[in-house]
């Protein structure tokens, strides 16, 4: 178990260990085997984030041709799915260089963009950097001069892909062997990010110049009912609005559509570009400060900070009949501070919408992005 903390809102969360630590841990633990013939019960591995691992060797199998070792994933306190599962290294020895390949349970990459290309198992550079590094090392130690081919797999691996993003980043048959820095940090926003990055990267691959966000189930549901584009296009950026506008701009995209509920768009209205609960709320400051630009009274402008959702504020303003003057400042607001954004480099346009009350807002240029998007997304 690992013994590595760190605080989050308040709270000790023990960190864990990535699929990469554990496939070049395992990778380590074989070479000892087929160079020594000897198993061991834990490997000492030096992680990216220079924090040293002792991880348990699990299954050791030696043969005349091949040593065979497990570790087992350790997630931490992060509620990662992949938690417990068994990474596998397969080593055999070979001529010469160092040969990663996959096995049962490793996806293959059918898409560009991707940290690996069209055709390759799913397993990324900084991993494969850690698995040659591992058997590299040991190599040396027992003065060995030749080379290894390495096979990862994973027991289960494709039953449990079909729970995780990919599927949709076009990852098939298995899950990734992944991991920047060989340490989970627990409810870390990394993770999260880095998927947005790859998703903006594929899109770029692809060869588009315009990109829209989601910012999740309800936002997929409202373009597929009223939008005729194909959803798994969409990039899902989730809270981090702000993040993926920037990775987009860093890829050179021309425009950007964010699509999303109103209860979170909303805050755009004040430049809160993480939509987030811990990060700022700010909803119904939002919808007061609008209303007052709209001309709403006081009486009403009252009743808004009591309301729980921005559902139940934008029935009060309904009721009052300042909510279509509201929402036209809203998408203003919304429009100035998306532009402030990006300054320039790109074109940019928001559309919140609430399927409760058959409200959709949307800021300058949205219709200008819509047609450009549809052509370039359907052909």
């Amino acid at each position: 178990m690992m013994n590595e903390f760190i605080y989050r809102s308040g709270k000790m969360l023990r960190c864990g260990y990535t699929t990469g630590s554990c496939a070049a841990a395992a990778a380590k633990a074989a070479a000892i085997g087929i160079l020594t013939g000897e198993t061991v019960s834990s490997v000492e591995l030096a992680t990216p984030k220079g924090i040293t691992l002792t991880l348990d060797i699990h299954e050791p199998e030696i043969t005349a041709g091949y040593a065979k070792c497990a570790v087992k994933k350790d997630s931490g306190d992060d509620p990662d799915i992949t938690n417990g599962i068994l990474v596998s290294a397969k080593v055999t020895k070979a001529e010469s260089g160092i040969t990663i390949t996959g096995g049962e349970g490793i996806g293959k990459v059918t898409k560009p963009g991707l940290d690996q290309p069209v055709g390759e198992y799913a397993i990324n550079s900084v991993p494969r950097k850690m698995i040659t590094e591992a058997v590299r090392g040991v190599a040396e130690e027992c003065g060995y001069y030749g080379g290894f081919s390495v096979e990862i797999s994973i027991p289960g691996g494709a039953e449990l892909a079909k729970r995780t993003y990919n599927p949709r980043l076009g990852i098939e048959g298995g899950i990734s062997v992944i991991g920047t820095s060989g340490i989970i940090e627990p409810m870390s926003n990394t993770a999260l990010i880095d998927t947005i990055r790859t998703e903006i990267r594929m899109r770029k691959a692809e060869g588009h110049e315009n990109i829209f966000f989601t910012l999740g189930n309800y936002s997929e549901n409202y373009i597929a009912r009223t939008m005729p584009f194909d959803i798994d296009k969409s990039v899902k950026c989730s809270n981090f609005i702000g993040e993926a506008i920037d990775i987009a701009l860093e890829y050179g995209f021309r425009g950007i559509l964010i699509t999303g509920h109103i209860g979170k768009l909303v805050k755009l209205g004040a430049g809160i570009m993480n939509t987030h609960s811990a990060q700022a709320d700010g909803r119904m400051d939002v919808l007061v400060t609008c209303g007052v630009l709209a001309g709403a009274d006081t009486g009403t402008l009252k009743k808004i900070p009591e309301c729980a959702t921005t559902d139940a504020a934008l029935a009060i303003l309904d009721e009052a009949g300042y909510l279509r003057g509201t929402l036209d400042i809203l998408s203003k607001r919304a429009g100035y501070y998306l532009d402030a954004k990006v300054k320039g480099a790109a074109k940019t346009a928001a559309i919140m919408f609430s399927d409760k009350y058959d409200i959709s807002v949307k800021t300058a240029g949205v219709d200008e992005l819509l047609k450009v998007i549809k052509e370039e997304y359907n052909g």
